[in-house]
């Protein structure tokens, strides 16, 4: 596999730079997860190999990707990655000590240095956003900063105008707006959807279709469960279960469960039947010879102690099972 760069000490997409030997990888080197794009914490965002090799030169921090091969999507990178269609790595660091001062401050940064960060994760990613062509996600207390341009956040903020290095040249009015405006509310929305700031449209479209399916999958689920539970009740039978899926389809699931709601359960034969010493006042003595079909199969099922004693009782022998 091919050894790739992780980070280094240029200005990054969000205004800040990473000293490289300030990055604690220690405890990342035991469990030295792989991702594609940053993305985590769904079933479909699993890891898609580890890091080896993972090596400090010259303020630039390296390592080499070993990609699994369990899915058609990581096969997929890992051709991608040995051909060079992919062919860059971005560290996601947890922001743990920052420096404004000025001897630690570049031309062009808008945010204060991180001087000291814990590598949590390494990632694949498309498209870079530095001189070295790198993306860097920095994350405080296990989540992903959103920084946008101009965006305050207590845990990386803008420079103050005295810790602000000097710049070449301010961007004039027609730079900032409205394409600027524009460009930092997408990114806001690639990160709402899990998605690196350099994501395509298509990539977004495809997390959209990703979250609808899931939202579509759990809402089945509620009403799969609310359907079993009234055939469970026997406030439906089950032959009826396709039926009231399809309806809470349609009318959704506080719709389906306030129908369920006002349906009184169906009694079980044996509910009204009285067992010999004691039982309900309104229910009845019951015999082989009076109980119906449906009684005594119910017997056989749920209480086979009393259907044999009415068997013996009118046959003289216990039945065979």
């Amino acid at each position: 596999m091919k050894e790739a760069i992780i980070s280094t000490e240029r200005v990054n997409s969000y205004g800040s730079r990473v000293i490289t030997a300030g990055i604690d990888y220690s405890q990342y080197g035991k469990n030295p997860v792989l991702l594609y794009m940053h993305r985590r914490g769904r079933r479909e965002d699993m890891p898609i190999g580890i890091m080896t090799n993972i090596r400090e030169e010259n303020g630039i921090l390296y390592g080499t990707p070993k990609f699994d091969d369990d899915t058609e999507d990581e096969r997929n990178i890992s051709k991608k990655w040995d051909r060079g269609t992919l062919r860059m790595l971005s560290a996601g660091l947890d922001v743990l000590e920052w420096s404004e001062a000025p001897e630690m401050l570049m031309a062009g940064q808008t945010r204060p240095t991180v001087t000291k960060s814990k590598l949590i994760e390494v990632s694949v990613v498309d498209i870079g956003s530095n001189d070295d062509a790198l993306q860097v996600g920095l994350y405080h207390d296990g989540k992903l900063l959103t920084l946008a341009a101009g965006e305050e956040s207590d845990h990386l903020p803008l420079l103050s105008k005295g810790g602000e290095p000097e710049k070449e040249s301010a961007p004039t009015t027609d730079e900032q707006t409205p394409n600027n405006n524009s460009n930092n509310n997408m990114e806001k929305i690639l990160l709402k959807l899990g998605l690196a700031p350099g994501a395509t449209e298509d990539e977004a479209v495809a997390a959209i279709g990703r979250l609808q399916e899931e939202k579509d999958t759990m809402r089945l689920a509620r009403i799969t469960d609310s359907v079993e539970t009234a055939i469970k009740e026997r406030r439906i039978t089950a032959g009826k279960k396709e039926k009231y899926l399809n309806l809470g389809k349609r009318i959704g699931l506080d719709g389906l469960n306030a129908l369920f709601a006002d349906m009184t359960p169906a009694q079980k034969p044996l509910d009204l039947v009285k067992p010999v010493g004691g039982g309900n006042g309104g229910a009845v003595n019951l015999t082989w010879a009076t109980a119906t079909a449906d009684q005594l199969a119910d017997l056989r099922d749920n209480n086979r102690e009393e259907y044999v004693r009415l068997y013996k009782e009118h046959y003289g022998f216990a039945p065979e099972f």
